[in-house]
């Protein structure tokens, strides 16, 4: 995406020049002129005057042909960058429905309305203050322009890039509600959306997609001069799903488990969500919106370049999440004696959000090894969380997202088939992914651990024990899901 930002549209424009250069010769071309060697032949000033005036009509025909197929150019472009954030916009339900799915009956309306707020807050303070501080000029953070979006200068409408830019903002929001699932209060997790979608998600995006100091390319910069190249991160991995990750831990970690999760011996005890139907289901939502996220990514549609470039992060992004999958589900059938569908299913997303910063810079077997890795990690991941951080993650977001998004972000360094360690272009931009990826971390833990320790402080972030046992519905929202 960082590249399609930075110089918004490269699209069509070796296209338009070919179609030029034939047109030009139609129109243009002069034909040899037979001429004696001693002997020249004078041409009338009006038959001269006739032929300039047909070279001028010719050459406006020309210019406006040339402007609408760039329109159209343009145009296509838009319409893709619009689909794509609708697609992106579809993986909303799917994360309601797996969060709803992997936890109980009870709080389901709470968690329903969780990822509701998500969007609907999170894309009123993105156009207030978040796309400003994103993409405004600035070092550490741009300038924010109040619900103004004047200040982006690009070829695509500034409206339609801020709706897509939205759509991925608030994916970011919302994976940490299934973290913190079940036992938090719905008062404070308004509190938690505000913060996350106005201050610690652009702040981290302005030093990347917004043109900051991880993705600056000017000699002399300060990656240019460490590692010799800029982080990457093509759709977000980083960005989007370990911002997202780090803080759901975080926060998970400071509001405690849930009642009945550990025992008196301190073991872990399973609590089953109430319809795997529902999470499974979710789950093919989120995949095929991936569709719109990866490639939509590349922001364009019209060229050669292009269309090749969609077409190869559709097909690494499908290879990753079938790879991770099937791994996910071959490692749980040996480690619990039966394929585990919750486990399975992780393992889809796990290869989703690996592949996701790289997913245009590695081969399909590379996108299929990320994926691989991805799914197994997640289960040992999920295992560690649980049993020896004793953190309660009723859905395994803060592995899924977390951990996954950081593994596929420095895996995309040994794995791009022009600067991967692996293909024998040296350690910087593996240097890079990693210097990157625990910039952006470290980030989102501080700044997490320190917006819920004050919100717990100031007004509390657990409901009481009561209203946990009987379910959040009824007592946060007086409706409850199935009656």
């Amino acid at each position: 995406m960082e590249k399609t930002i930075k110089s918004t549209i490269k699209t069509g424009r070796g296209t338009l020049r070919r179609v030029l250069v034939l047109i030009l010769g139609c129109f243009l071309t002069v034909g040899a002129w037979a001429q004696d060697s001693t002997a020249v032949t004078l041409v009338p000033i009006a038959e001269v005057a006739a032929e300039a005036n047909d070279t001028v009509t010719g050459s406006a025909e020309i210019a406006e042909v040339a402007t609408t197929l760039a329109d159209l150019a343009l145009g296509l472009d838009t319409v893709w960058m619009l689909l794509a954030a609708m697609l992106v916009f579809f993986m909303q339900p799917g994360f309601a429905l797996v969060e709803a799915g992997f936890t109980r009956t009870k709080n389901t309306s709470n968690i329903l309305m969780k990822n509701l707020v998500d969007f609907t807050f999170g894309s009123l303070l993105y156009w207030f203050i978040g796309f400003g501080l994103m993409f405004g000029i600035g070092s550490f953070v741009g300038m924010p322009h109040f619900f103004n979006i004047s200040f982006f200068e690009s070829e695509l409408p500034a409206e339609g890039f801020l709706v897509f830019q939205t759509v991925f903002c608030a994916t970011a929001a919302t994976i940490v509600s299934g973290a913190m699932a079940e036992r938090t209060k719905f008062f404070t997790y308004l509190i938690y959306t505000v913060f996350i979608c106005a201050f610690i998600y652009p702040v981290s995006g302005h030093w990347t997609w917004g043109g900051g100091w991880l993705m600056n390319e000017e000699t002399g910069s300060f990656m240019m001069k460490t590692f010799g190249t800029v982080f990457h991160d093509f759709a977000g991995s980083t960005i989007v799903h370990s911002v997202g990750g780090w803080v759901a831990l975080v926060g998970a970690a400071i509001l405690g488990p849930r009642i009945g999760k550990y025992g008196k011996d301190g073991k872990s005890k399973a609590i089953p969500g109430h319809n795997l139907t529902l999470a499974a289901l979710g789950v093919f939502i989120l995949w095929f919106g991936w569709f719109g996220f990866n490639p939509g990514s590349q922001l364009a549609a019209s060229g050669e370049e292009d269309r090749l470039a969609i077409s190869h992060v559709f097909l690494t992004t499908n290879l990753s999440a079938c790879a991770g999958g099937f791994f996910a589900l071959i490692v749980s059938w040996f480690r619990y004696g039966k394929p585990s569908l919750s486990l399975t299913l992780n393992g889809v997303l796990a290869g989703l959000v690996g592949i996701t910063a790289g997913c245009d810079l590695v081969s399909p077997a590379g996108a299929a090894f990320i994926g691989a890795i991805c799914g197994i990690v997640m289960i040992f991941s999920v295992d560690f969380i649980d049993r020896v951080l004793k953190i309660d993650d009723p859905v395994g977001a803060s592995t899924v997202h977390g951990v996954c998004g950081f593994l596929g972000t420095i895996l995309t360094g040994l794995l791009a088939t022009e600067e991967g360690l692996f293909y024998g272009a040296g350690a910087g931009f593996f240097g890079a992914q990693l210097f990157g990826a625990v910039v952006i971390g470290l980030w989102a833990l501080a700044t997490g651990f320190v917006l819920f320790k004050t919100v717990d402080k100031l007004f509390g972030l657990r409901v009481n024990a009561r209203i946990e046992e009987e379910g959040l519905d009824i007592y946060e929202h007086g409706e409850a899901a199935y009656n």
